[in-house]
């Protein structure tokens, strides 16, 4: 029999509402200070919008409607409204920002000083500086660990991680890793953090109650001198099963099992790559190639690249919405 206007009209509204709230992601291109979206349905980029000069770290506020981007040549974060896909402040974020992290309780935001050897702490809806910090020289990494105990911070140069606690924003401990750290990522749990040595080309798993190193990843590939093996981002699946480990201009992405730590696959993606997001329900992996200027579309259920999508020049990082 015929559907009744009523579900018709019903669907069409729902299909309407799919559409509006569909996947985005959002990815910084350092040489065209622009930011590519990409429509994760299509898996096509959509727009291409304007911000500071050499856009990297990126962060999205917990209700997903604010973008924060490190605009490193601008010395400034700037704060991006997703509605209207325009920027509507800028944060006082301290010289060089490179890569920062969003509290649990969205408002302090933990920014690496890269020139300045400095944490700043930004409390994004005040837009007061709460706290600096001193660390080591050339700080690059910043996480957050989920419970909002710990702000840890990575010095290239120092070969350090430098752990603050965020209810004093004092620095408490160190641990040293191996050269030129570029990236932390705690574990869903919080028990754990990655922590990724470009140099040294490994990957630091330290337990976070004691602070000490667990376990050191190394990576061969067959074909690729060791020299170009440079791990740089790291993301890990919510259900503990995957870590995957962008290995820069190794061209690679490590597919690392998170429980036993036992390299699984490397997956062949474009040039230089860096950075890592999941698409909703982890269903796809995005990764940015620097050098190829695209992002490379890998399926996680059957470890495979699927697609690479061209975006600006020099992609950086990148982040999703739901």
């Amino acid at each position: 029999m015929p559907m009744p206007i009523a579900a018709i009209l019903s669907g069409t509204l729902l299909l309407l509402g799919g559409q509006a709230l569909a996947a985005t992601a959002y990815v910084s291109n350092e040489k065209d200070d622009s930011i590519s979206v990409i429509d994760l349905d299509s898996l096509e980029v959509t727009a291409s919008l304007k911000v500071g000069m050499r856009p990297r770290g990126l962060a999205l506020s917990r209700d997903n409607t604010l973008l924060y981007i490190c605009a490193s040549d601008s010395d400034t974060v700037q704060v991006m409204d997703l509605a209207s896909r325009k920027v509507i402040k800028e944060l006082p974020s301290g010289a060089d920002p490179e890569q920062f992290s969003l509290h649990p309780n969205d408002r302090w935001l933990y920014i690496s000083n890269e020139d300045d050897a400095l944490v700043t702490v930004v409390d994004t809806q005040s837009d007061q500086v709460l706290a600096q910090i001193d660390v080591g020289v050339e700080p690059e990494g910043m996480a957050v660990s989920p419970d909002g105990k710990w702000a840890v911070n990575t010095s290239e140069t120092t070969n350090m991680l430098h752990w603050i606690d965020t209810s004093t924003h004092q620095l408490v401990d160190n641990t040293l890793v191996d050269q030129r750290p570029r990236h932390v990522e705690f574990s869903p749990d919080g028990s754990l953090l990655w922590a990724s040595a470009e140099i040294g080309g490994t990957v630091s798993v330290v337990d976070v109650a004691s602070r000490q190193i667990k376990k050191v990843l190394k990576f061969q590939i067959k074909g690729v001198h060791p020299d170009k093996v440079q791990p740089v981002g790291v993301r890990l699946t919510s259900d503990g099963k995957y870590a995957f480990v962008a290995l820069g201009p190794a061209n690679h992405v490590a597919v690392v099992d998170a429980k036993t730590y036992e390299v699984l696959d490397y997956l062949l993606v474009g040039r230089r790559v860096w950075h890592m997001a999941f698409t909703p329900g982890e269903k796809r992996l995005l990764a940015t190639n620097g050098i190829s200027g695209d992002v490379s579309v890998i399926d996680v259920a059957s470890l495979k690249v699927e697609k690479s999508i061209k975006v600006g020049r020099y992609p950086w990082g990148v982040v999703v919405t739901p």
